[in-house]
């Protein structure tokens, strides 16, 4: 049976620059990070700098076990505009040659804009948009040994429904593409149990965040209402296998962020030996 390690999302601190932060979160007992897209924490435009901090996370001992693709409303890989459509192809190749330096296993990518203004009659059409750009990601990350992973998306977000994740997996030509499990999108919008049961065909990794129902928190798991207990239990009986990777929002002192994340760390790890789960 086997463990499942939990990491952080560098994403806690996508205000600064990924190079302050690395030796805070490796002194904080993260051996196994995914690192954020955010342009003011690492551009993945500029090459140099992303060897730079593929050298530092290197000597720190860290690995990079997933890069978070960029995601904006202006990055649509669904949209009716072929010039639009290749625009957001391009930056997700250049952000997947980015993953590729970073030697990671996983690029992580929502599989639409960040929109919910969209009119519910292009559904179809968009969705088959994205499912082609999705297919040429796929073939550029193959070709360089990273893994393309589908996130599941706020439900009120165009292909924010899990139903229409799974149109996508079935629309593309391959079968080897897996799905990230946000635990704290899927709790805003549909039962996590039954989401956990429709993705696990899929499931190679886990987004663990909490909330209350209402927001998208990010809150440290076992700070929110979350049923840990019944998931953890769901994903051990489904033999998964993954990664946690915790997505702890970024307010506050970096202190207290890295506390946070050592608590849902901890949360998760203790919940597990209860459970007989290794973790």
């Amino acid at each position: 049976m086997s463990d499942w390690a939990v990491g952080l999302s560098t994403g806690c601190f996508w205000r600064t620059s990924i190079f302050d932060c690395l030796e805070d979160i490796r002194n904080s007992g993260f051996g196994r990070i995914e690192v954020c897209s955010a342009p003011a924490h690492l551009d993945y435009h500029d090459i140099d700098g992303v060897k730079r901090a593929a050298a530092l996370i290197e000597e720190l001992g860290l690995e990079t076990y997933s890069f978070h693709a960029p995601f904006a409303e202006h990055i649509d890989i669904t949209a009716p505009d072929a010039h639009a459509r290749d625009c957001a192809q391009k930056e997700l190749l250049k952000a997947a040659d980015a993953a590729a330096i970073l030697n990671v296993r996983y690029f992580v990518v929502h599989p639409g804009p960040e929109n919910a203004m969209l009119p519910e009659q292009e559904r179809f059409w968009r969705l088959q948009n994205a499912s082609g750009v999705l297919n040429r990601v796929f073939l550029h990350c193959r070709r360089m040994g990273v893994g393309l992973v589908l996130e599941n998306m706020l439900p009120h977000l165009f292909a924010g429904r899990i139903r229409d994740l799974l149109w996508i997996l079935g629309a593309m030509d391959s079968c080897e593409v897996g799905v990230c499990l946000d635990t704290g999108h899927a709790h805003l919008g549909e039962d996590l149990p039954a989401v956990v049961h429709k993705l696990s065909g899929h499931l190679w990794m886990v987004h663990a965040s909490d909330n209350h129902g209402q927001f998208d928190d990010h809150l440290p798991p076992g700070d929110g209402k979350i049923n840990w207990t019944a998931l953890l239990t769901h994903l051990h009986r489904l033999h998964f296998n993954g990664t946690f990777i915790l997505e702890i929002n970024g307010n506050g002192e970096r202190s207290s962020i890295l506390e946070a994340a050592r608590r849902g760390r901890s949360y998760l790890r203790d919940l597990s030996h209860r459970l007989r789960v290794p973790c």
